[in-house]
């Protein structure tokens, strides 16, 4: 090593660089709406910690590997786009009508871009300026002499197209219905004690569904705003280690939800508001879906883990991610699992890792 070259500035950069990837999370992954089944031909958006939303094509990802697991060296993957989303940590993306890009984040706003011009852009390098056609922010609450509070982040959003509504779970333990149209709030769902972790919205009855860190799910009526039942997963114990409900998924009818509270999954028949199995996991649960019959789960451990509807579990496949924040699915059969260290990890419907990828940063 030639020690007179030496560049100390340029070596504590890179040792930074470095902490900085290292510790960057990809908290929400979704693939995008496309006509063609093959998965080949679609991309993946991620939300990270650092703001940005970007769009990685699958096949380029899957040209790449799996990169070593041995010496953690797994390769970074080149973005079709990306751009700041955010300011400060986004963490939910989901698509509206197949047609508009929405993201939320810790800045409190949602905001949306048109799929068709993000896919046309040339404007593929760092900190594209493509500006939102949708910009959202939550309101502020007004306190003694006029003071305002900090716009309440948003931690999760879902869709109701039928209805012209985006849903926001909000930090101020508020939950938003936003109109489309108008870009006003229309509708705001009060009664959680603690700000909300997730939201899903069911489209066949009109209602929403909300997750807190109160430890309680909220069945709310999307016409009157009331909340019509609270939900309160089955407790580990005596007291909880982790209390929050931390994710809320359905399944295609809309008649099953899984809610993740803590080291436990619980399946609930909605039509009869009956708890009908609980399953117990290792690390606390994070995020879970449904798969046919099956349900996904992933957590506060490089795990996916599969389980049937009685709580058990069919199989568990390692992921690169030591904490993984996210699963998706795509109508192949091919999972998104994503989570600490900027690290994407997609597996195959028969558990074979086909790429596992490190997400660029702004």
């Amino acid at each position: 090593m030639d020690c007179r070259n030496w560049a100390e500035d340029s070596y504590r950069d890179s040792i930074l660089q470095d902490r900085e990837t290292l510790s960057r999370t990809v908290f929400r992954t979704a693939y995008a709406p496309n006509p063609n089944p093959n998965p080949n031909s679609d991309h993946l958006v991620t939300a990270s910690s650092d703001g940005s939303i970007a769009a990685y094509s699958i096949s380029a990802c899957l040209e790449m590997g799996c990169g070593s697991s041995r010496n953690q060296n797994w390769l970074a993957a080149e973005p079709e786009f990306v751009i700041r989303g955010h300011d400060g940590p986004a963490y939910d993306v989901k698509f509206y009508d197949e047609s508009l890009l929405l993201s939320c984040g810790d800045d409190g706003r949602i905001r949306g871009w048109k799929w068709k011009e993000i896919l046309e852009s040339e404007e593929s390098e760092q900190g594209a300026k493509m500006k939102p056609v949708l910009d959202l922010v939550n309101p502020q609450h007004k306190g003694p002499w006029g003071a305002l509070s900090p716009i309440p982040e948003n931690n999760a959003i879902a869709v109701n197209s039928q209805s012209g509504s985006i849903y926001a779970a909000a930090g101020d333990s508020c939950a938003y219905c936003w109109d489309m149209e108008k870009s006003q709030v229309k509708m705001v769902f009060k009664g959680h004690l603690n700000y909300l972790h997730c939201i899903v919205s069911c489209a066949s009855s009109s209602q929403i569904i909300t997750g807190s860190e109160d430890g309680t799910a909220r069945i709310w009526d999307c016409k009157s705003g009331k909340c019509i039942q609270v939900i309160i997963p089955e407790k580990e114990g005596t007291r909880a280690s982790f209390p929050c409900v931390s994710c809320i998924a359905l399944d295609s009818s809309e008649s099953w939800m899984v809610c993740g509270k803590g080291q436990s999954l619980s399946l609930w028949n909605l039509p009869a508001r009956e708890c009908v199995s609980v399953a117990r996991t290792q690390a606390s649960v994070q995020d879970a879906l449904f798969d046919e019959n099956h349900i996904l789960a992933v957590g506060a451990e490089p795990l996916l883990t599969r389980l049937n509807m009685n709580g058990d579990i069919i199989s568990q496949i390692q992921c690169a991610p030591t904490s993984a924040f996210s699963v998706s699915l795509h109508p192949s059969g091919v999972t998104a699992v994503s989570g600490y260290g900027a690290l994407v990890d997609m597996i195959s419907q028969f558990g074979s890792h086909l790429c596992t990828f490190r997400c660029r940063g702004l």
